[in-house]
């Protein structure tokens, strides 16, 4: 996939000379991390960010450590184990979406924490503003909420004749009900019924899938969350079961065999997250280090998985598209 650019707030790590980087000869700084989904699950954003660290002078058992806790699913884990990171004394904390960063916020206001990924940090209290996040929290928006209107448009184009549409949302995260709200009136705008599928556990998913049958619902949207992102081969499946198409709020889905996703770049994100965390620990405070967001996103379009459910994709779409898996 292509690298997108990203509003430049923080200087070139890449220009600060060698020498500058060996700080505190012998060091082993410990890098928490609190994640959605296991390390497996989670390879290609994790190798971004320790290609991040790496390209400024960090080694993985020379000079940091990683402390990996996922919630696998279950945001109710997230405070749980973020307290157990503070207690294992980590320099600083790595997060990934809302409920894992107000977790963070929650267990500690002096261990730095660097949001790898945020739908809307200044919504929801995790900062003061982005030009000066105030407290111990910093890093990097996704802003998922503000692109479902371009998503909704992409799924106009996408499936033409589509009437009702089904979005799949776990209401128990904070982040998500502003994207529902932004998901409504995109689709009124367009003359398209939504409906909310609650889903909050993995249950719910497919009692969700059989409700979008029974409501002859003609398309699915598909949020980004804990429960989603653990479960996203599980969803894909369904969605092939059911031959309707499903638009994704990541790409990641992709991987999984997913049809189709607009969005930002998640190991962009993550590299980037590496040089907050490498200022950090050389001393810079996160109050001072703003909050960047990203300004490209990328569409990518899996034609398998079109061909799977019977659907032809329109040319338009594939002329604009990043990627086109044939």
């Amino acid at each position: 996939m292509k690298r997108r650019d990203f509003i430049t707030l923080l200087s070139s790590a890449a220009a600060w000379p060698v020498a500058a980087r060996a700080q505190q000869p012998g060091r082993v700084w410990r890098i928490g991390v609190l994640e959605t989904v296991s390390q497996a699950l989670n390879t290609t954003n994790m190798d971004a960010f320790q290609q991040g660290l790496r390209a400024l002078g960090y080694v993985e058992g020379q000079n940091y450590a990683l402390e990996y806790r996922s919630s696998d699913g279950d945001d109710d884990r997230f405070l749980d184990l973020a307290t157990e990171l503070v207690r294992l004394d980590v320099d600083l904390i790595v997060t990934r979406g809302t409920p894992a960063a107000l977790a963070a916020k929650k267990a500690t206001n002096t261990v730095p924490v660097v949001m790898a990924a945020s739908g809307d940090p200044l919504s929801y209290g995790l900062i003061a503003s982005l030009a000066r996040p105030g407290g111990n929290i910093t890093g990097l928006s996704a802003l998922t909420s503000e692109t479902f209107s371009k998503r909704i448009e992409l799924l106009k184009e996408f499936v033409p004749t589509v009437a009702q549409i089904s979005a799949l949302l776990n209401m128990s995260n904070p982040g998500l009900a502003r994207q529902w709200s932004e998901i409504e009136k995109a689709a009124r705008k367009l003359g398209i019924q939504p409906q909310l599928s609650d889903i909050r556990k993995r249950d719910d998913i497919e009692r969700a899938f059989d409700a979008a049958g029974k409501q002859n619902a003609n398309a699915l949207i598909i949020g980004t969350d804990t429960l989603t992102q653990s479960n996203s081969q599980f969803i894909v499946g369904l969605a092939e079961k059911h031959r309707i198409p499903a638009l994704y709020a990541s790409i990641e889905f992709i991987a999984a065999g997913g049809l189709f996703a607009y969005g930002v770049n998640y190991p962009d994100l993550y590299r980037t997250a590496a040089t907050y965390v490498d200022k950090i620990l050389k001393g810079a405070k996160p109050t001072d280090l703003p909050v960047m967001q990203p300004t490209k996103f990328e569409l990518v379009i899996n034609l398998k998985a079109a061909k799977l459910i019977g659907l032809t994709v329109p040319p338009s779409l594939l002329a604009i598209a990043d990627e086109v898996i044939e």
